[in-house]
């Protein structure tokens, strides 16, 4: 009793009472909790958002505002035509920019001819006539040509942010005179972004378009630092704006932004997600605090509430186990006046009732064992009766075994199989026990039509008649009651591809069929119509196999000659595509080399197999050659267009025999403009030297062609440019039209030096010199300011070529190779 009763204060209504009213309170409290915090943590966060979003969107208009007054002032300065002043002048202008506006750092004059005049700086620097050219400098064309001024990218020097505003002046005339360039210290944008105005827990930053920083307050990113990366950053370089994002240093972070529409510059203000969350975090510790008190006052309610319950229900519990023990004699006492008082009162009664049924319970339980019994055994002949069926495949031996066990089973007086004639449609009688199946009478052959066995195939049910003298005119009544049966029982032997036949059972006393007899000769007819099916099926395919073996002998003996025929026939097809592939691989190959290689070196790389991925991208030192046609644009516009073919077929062909003599390679042509590779796709030790010697012989054989087309009127000169270095190599195009290209700023040295080459010249960088100077005639020239370098370039040019030089050094390393063996 005591082990019940402290089961049930530790795992019954004890505990569910006490958790139920427990969790009822935690969950009523959390949620509640929960709201408040959801609630107050969105007004937090979209507060926060918004004030940072005003911050951000006042600092860009002061930005902007601060920009355009540097602008205004720096143009009211130097307003004045830049062609009515002396240098002197503009140096007195240019100083008072300085002075009064602090942000402009250097101011230069550049003339309208590209060069730089005049140069101040903050530090009291004053540089006149520079030998810099700005001629090809974007800053300077395109604000000569709009007559506007314009603000550069911000860029940086010594980690300072610096932007240049280009102001262009015109004369009297309205032409342009010349441009100045005002370099602008970026460091007074954090001006705008202190203490004071961003917040003690908020930082801020502004960031140009590449995502560079500009500005940022004292607790901020570096100046210069690429916050690309940063989410909310990225997102508002691509047009967008985020709520949320991660600071420089990877924490999260709520943020804002603004931008600066003319510099597509974006102002951001952010603080930390934990700093700005820190009210909703207490308010999550008060919830906290008062789940914690109302799960106590909980737990304390619920004990008192279940320990007054648990009285009457041990109580309760103890009857029960009594009457489970069989002592229905005891009566169980509770007085609450309530559902539990009601419960003893049903106990009470069952307890009564248990009591009268328990005496007849014992000659139930002895009649279900009989039935038991017995299904058991009608259960062990079905397995029996579908072993015996299913072990035979002959149908002589089948129907009289199913006629045996189906009179075992039901405990008949005979039993009659009749057979399905799906040609005559009846039934024939095949097989009979208790009845001489040789016997004439109509019921050998029964017709489907009206018939009880037609009936039950077409129902697949069985169909029994108690008594036969009570029933109507059927073919088996006359027959059945004269041999002295009385009931039949008739169950249809069907599947699902048709009738096979029915299986009849006849008793000589009148009388139902019980249901679980009929029920048991359903499944024993199923059983049957699979042994009768397998026979059929066994006997049609022993049938078949005869007739097969036949046409299969028949078949093979056409299929081996057939197939001497076909491996033969095979064999003379394999070894002609082969042949042809082979062919066809090699000239298709050659084909597309030829394209761009001298033919020597496509046969070389499609002579064998693995060469071609000579062509595949790589890397690799190469010498490029690059030369053109001087004044044939204004040859082209003032001569017809059959004579520039005419001019560009000899000038290709002259071209195109030295380049393959030399055995370099076509990398491509653009009408007078030609570009040639040397060391690719095919190495060669001496590629500068052969670059080098070819080129002088070019502009021999070009400096002859170009006297005869002076004879015809047409003054053209030839120019070329040669470079040394690094390019990545390899096919580019698509199937139809592939090319052999170089890519790297070797290429592009080799066609500024070309630009630079006047007619009969030959110019080469300074590393190309060095390798072929002791087989030239050359000299250094002044170093060249080119297009796309930062630094002026070291060039030489080449004079002639030393043949005497370079028959006496291939002798010298002809003779240290024969030593060398």
């Amino acid at each position: 009793m005591d082990a019940v009763k402290d089961k049930s204060w530790r795992g019954g209504l004890f505990a569910k009472y006490v958790f139920a009213l427990v969790g009822l309170v935690v969950f009523v409290l959390a949620v509640n909790g929960l709201m408040e915090t959801w609630i107050g943590y969105r007004a937090t966060r979209t507060s926060l958002i918004d004030g940072m979003a005003e911050k951000a969107e006042a600092t860009s208009r002061r930005i902007e505002q601060a920009m355009s007054d540097l602008e205004r002032q720096s143009s009211w300065v130097t307003r004045a035509s830049a062609n009515q002043f002396s240098t002197d002048q503009r140096r007195v202008d240019y100083t008072q920019l300085l002075n009064q506006v602090p942000a402009v750092s250097q101011v230069s004059f550049i003339s309208a001819q590209g060069r730089e005049e005049l140069r101040l700086s903050r530090g009291g620097g004053v540089s006149y006539g520079s030998t810099v050219d700005f001629s090809r400098d974007a800053r300077f064309t395109e604000t000569l040509a709009r007559g506007a001024n314009s603000f550069s990218q911000a860029y940086f020097r010594d980690g300072r942010p610096f932007i240049s505003l280009t102001m262009a002046h015109t004369g009297y005339s309205g032409a342009g005179v010349g441009v100045t360039v005002a370099e602008i210290d970026l460091r007074f944008l954090s001006d705008y972004l202190g203490d004071g105005q961003v917040g003690r827990n908020t930082v801020a930053f502004v960031v140009d378009s590449q995502g560079l920083v500009l500005a940022a307050s004292s607790k901020g990113p570096d100046i210069d630092r690429d916050l690309s990366t940063l989410p909310q950053v990225a997102a508002a370089l691509a047009g967008s704006h985020e709520t949320t994002g991660k600071d420089f240093g990877g924490h999260a972070v709520l943020t804002a932004s603004s931008t600066v529409p003319k510099f597509k510059w974006n102002v951001f203000f952010e603080q930390p997600t934990a700093q700005a969350l820190t009210p909703i975090r207490d308010q999550l510790v008060r919830s906290a605090l008062l789940i914690g008190l109302g799960l106590i006052v909980a737990m304390l309610a619920g004990t008192v509430l279940a320990r007054r319950m648990l009285i009457p229900i041990n109580a309760l519990s103890s009857g029960a186990r009594l009457l489970g023990e069989g002592k229905f004699g005891h009566r169980i006492e509770v007085k609450t006046a309530d559902e539990l008082e009601e419960l003893a009162g049903q106990f009470n009664s069952m307890a009564s009732q248990l009591q009268e049924t328990y005496t007849d319970l014992e000659w139930k339980v002895k009649e279900r064992t009989r039935d038991l019994a017995q299904s058991i055994n009608e259960l062990k002949v079905l397995e029996e009766v579908g072993r015996a069926v299913a072990s035979s495949l002959d149908l002589n031996a089948v129907l009289p075994t199913v006629a045996a066990r189906a009179l075992e089973i039901t405990h008949a007086d005979a039993v009659l199989i009749y057979t399905f004639d799906a040609a005559n449609d009846r039934f024939n009688l095949t097989e009979a026990i208790g009845v001489d199946k040789n016997a004439d009478g109509s019921h050998r052959a029964i017709d489907r039509e009206g018939s009880t066995l037609g009936e039950a195939a077409s129902s697949g049910e069985p169909i029994a008649i108690p008594n036969l003298h009570k029933a109507g005119d059927i073919p088996l009544r006359d027959v059945a009651v004269e041999a002295g049966f009385y009931s039949v029982l008739v169950v249809p032997l069907v599947d699902q591809t048709g009738v096979l036949g029915s299986l009849v059972v006849l008793r000589r006393n009148a009388g139902d069929f019980p249901q679980n007899l009929i029920g048991l000769m359903k499944t024993f007819a199923h059983q049957a119509v699979l042994a009768m099916r397998n026979a059929r099926l066994f006997s049609e395919v022993n049938q078949k196999s005869s007739e097969l073996e036949i046409a299969h002998s028949t078949v093979q003996q056409q299929a081996a000659k057939l197939q001497e025929q076909t491996d033969q026939l095979k064999d003379w097809n394999k070894s002609l595509e082969d042949r042809v592939e082979t062919q066809l691989g090699e000239i298709e190959r050659i084909r597309r080399l030829e394209r761009f290689l001298a033919p020597q070196v496509a046969q070389l790389i499609a002579s064998s197999d693995g060469h071609e991925g000579l062509l595949d991208s790589h890397r690799r030192e190469v010498t490029v050659v690059f030369c053109d046609l001087r004044g044939f644009t204004a040859f082209t516009e003032q001569t017809e267009p059959e004579e520039a073919m005419n001019v560009l077929r000899e000038y290709h062909a002259a071209l195109g025999e030295l380049i393959f003599r030399y055995e370099g390679t076509l990398d491509r042509y653009a009408g007078d403009g030609v570009m040639i590779l040397f060391n690719a796709p095919i190495q060669f030790a001496d590629h500068t030297k052969r670059a080098v010697k070819m080129s002088v012989e070019m502009r021999d054989t070009i400096g002859g062609l170009c006297e005869r087309w002076r004879n015809r009127g047409h003054n053209l000169g030839f120019g070329i440019g040669i470079a040394l270095g690094y390019a990545t190599l390899g096919q580019i195009g698509f199937e139809q039209r592939l090319e052999y290209a170089a890519i790297g700023s070797v290429t592009n040295l080799a066609s500024r030096l070309c630009d630079e080459a006047e007619a009969g010249q030959i110019v080469v960088s300074r590393r190309v010199y060095g390798m072929v100077e002791q087989w030239v005639e050359g000299r250094p020239i002044d170093d060249l300011n080119l297009k796309g370098f930062n630094h002026p370039v070291l060039a030489a040019e080449i004079l002639d070529w030393r043949e005497e030089v370079d028959n006496v050094v291939d002798a010298s390393a002809a003779t240290a190779k024969r030593r060398k063996k």
